[in-house]
């Protein structure tokens, strides 16, 4: 039997999804495929790669519907955020691999300044993890977009499909709160950039 999910909600299609209805996946990336595979593309800024991550997305989606929980946010959002994690994921490893070859190339031995300031900023960059990991899902997700990928607060707005306001909002609110885990490290948050070109 063929069901048509058109005037279905994106919970309810994730529930037909966890039934094994592959048309009610092909709904779900009918209505977010395009905004998952934008954010992919502008991260990468490689068609192929932004489209293995897409297929990625949905894979996962198909193999562990239950992953997703309607209660925590919208489908779109969920989606997203695992673009970005899955994007980024490969930035870094992409980016690993470049410096271990650098690295060969170079075959010298780091001096100690070099590693000084790995060892540091590999304390802050778990410093800032941690702290992330104490904010809510969405000021997460939109900070996530807009520090980390350069995203504009309309272009975030927009990807999430949610007012420009609340992404404002959760953004400053995340960030008040990253101020206060990382108050004793010389940190710089600013919005200037995201609001540069702003109307």
């Amino acid at each position: 039997m063929i069901h048509d999910y058109a005037q279905t909600s994106d919970a309810s299609l994730v529930v037909a999804v966890g039934g094994c209805q592959a048309a009610a996946l092909a709904e779900i990336y009918r209505r977010h495929g395009g905004p998952v595979l934008r954010l992919a593309q502008r991260l990468l800024r490689d068609e192929r790669a932004a489209e293995d991550v897409v297929q990625d997305v949905f894979l996962g989606l198909w193999n562990h519907p239950e992953r997703f929980d309607a209660e925590r946010g919208a489908l779109r959002s969920f989606l997203l955020m695992k673009a970005h994690g899955r994007a980024v994921d490969q930035l870094r490893a992409e980016r690993a691999r470049r410096d271990r070859e650098e690295r060969d190339f170079r075959a010298t031995p780091v001096d100690e300044y070099d590693l000084e300031r790995e060892v540091w900023d590999l304390a802050i960059a778990e410093r800032v993890h941690t702290a992330m990991a104490t904010l809510t899902e969405s000021e997460r997700t939109a900070i996530g977009m807009a520090y980390f990928s350069g995203h504009s607060y309309r272009e975030v707005a927009e990807l999430l499909g949610q007012p420009e306001g609340t992404v404002k909002s959760r953004i400053r609110n995340g960030l008040k709160t990253l101020r206060s885990k990382l108050s004793d490290v010389e940190m710089r948050f600013s919005t200037e950039g995201l609001e540069h070109g702003q109307g």
